[in-house]
C-alpha cells in the first residue's frame, strides 16, 4: 500500500495539475491517505472509475489518486449553485447531469468521453450512502461502459467521512487514516443491446467494489432507483 505523494496527470490540464500540487501540499493537514491498486488504472483509453459514494469527499480522493485526468459527472444543482463555483468545475472536466429526468444528453456525452479515450468517474450508487454501508447499484456506469466498450475500474475509498471534520483537522491528534483501494479492470459485455448483460454486470461491478471495502461496509442496501441509470 503506498502512503506516499502521487504526481499529478500528465494529461491534465495546467489548472487540474495546480489543484492537484495544492492537494498534496495541504492534505496532510487533513488526512493520511493510503492508496493501492492505482497500477490497475490503465495508462491509456477510456476507462470508468467506480467508487463507493459515502458522506466524505470521495470525488476528491479519487480524482487525485488517478495517475490521468479524470471527468465527473455531478448533479446539475451544483453547478447551477454558484456562477463561478460551476464555470470553475466546467472547466476543469466537471459536466452536469439533471438527476431523476432521464438526462440522456449528459449519459451520451459520458460515452463519447470514454469513447475518446478520457477517464470518467461515476459513483455508481447514484446517492450518498448516510450508514458509509454500500447501496445497491445503478445501471448507468454500466451503460457508459458497455456503449463505450471500454473497462471499469472498481475503486473503495474507507473513512473519507471525516477529513473537513473540525474534530480532525483542528485536533493536535494524528489526522484520519484513509484508505482508496483499486481493483482490476472489468471488461464489459460485447453487446450493448442486451439488458440481461447489463443487470448482471452492473452486480458484477458492485461486488467488485465491495470486495475493496471492509467487510461491515460491504452490505449492498436497497436505494431509491435501484437498476435504474444514473
Amino acid at each position: 500500500m503506498f502512503a506516499g505523494t502521487v504526481k499529478p496527470p500528465r494529461d491534465a490540464i495546467w489548472s487540474y495539475k495546480v489543484i492537484h500540487a495544492f492537494t498534496s501540499l495541504v492534505k496532510p493537514l487533513f488526512c493520511q491517505l493510503a492508496i493501492e491498486g492505482r497500477e490497475n488504472i490503465p495508462a491509456t483509453g477510456g476507462c470508468v472509475l467506480t467508487c463507493n459514494h459515502t458522506r466524505g469527499p470521495d470525488f476528491l480522493v479519487v480524482g487525485y489518486l488517478s495517475p490521468r485526468q479524470v471527468y465527473f459527472m455531478v448533479k446539475a444543482e451544483l453547478l447551477e449553485a454558484n456562477r463561478w463555483l460551476g464555470r470553475f468545475l466546467t472547466y476543469n472536466g466537471c459536466f452536469p447531469i439533471h438527476r431523476g429526468d432521464g438526462d440522456m444528453a449528459a449519459v451520451q456525452h459520458a460515452v463519447e468521453l470514454v469513447r475518446g479515450g478520457r477517464v470518467l468517474g461515476m459513483f455508481p450508487e447514484g446517492t450518498r450512502s448516510r450508514s458509509g454501508k454500500l447501496q445497491r447499484g445503478r445501471s448507468g456506469a454500466a451503460f457508459v461502459a458497455i456503449q463505450a466498450q471500454a473497462p471499469i475500474v472498481p475503486v473503495a475509498v474507507v473513512n473519507s467521512e471525516p477529513i473537513f471534520q473540525r474534530a480532525n483537522y483542528l485536533s493536535l491528534k494524528r489526522r484520519v487514516c484513509v484508505e482508496a483501494r483499486v481493483g482490476k479492470p472489468l471488461p464489459p459485455p460485447t453487446d450493448p443491446n442486451d439488458r440481461r448483460s447489463l443487470r448482471s454486470y452492473t452486480r458484477e461491478i458492485m461486488t467488485a467494489i465491495a470486495d475493496l471495502l471492509p467487510p461491515a461496509l460491504r452490505t449492498q442496501e436497497d436505494a431509491p432507483g435501484d437498476g435504474e441509470p444514473a
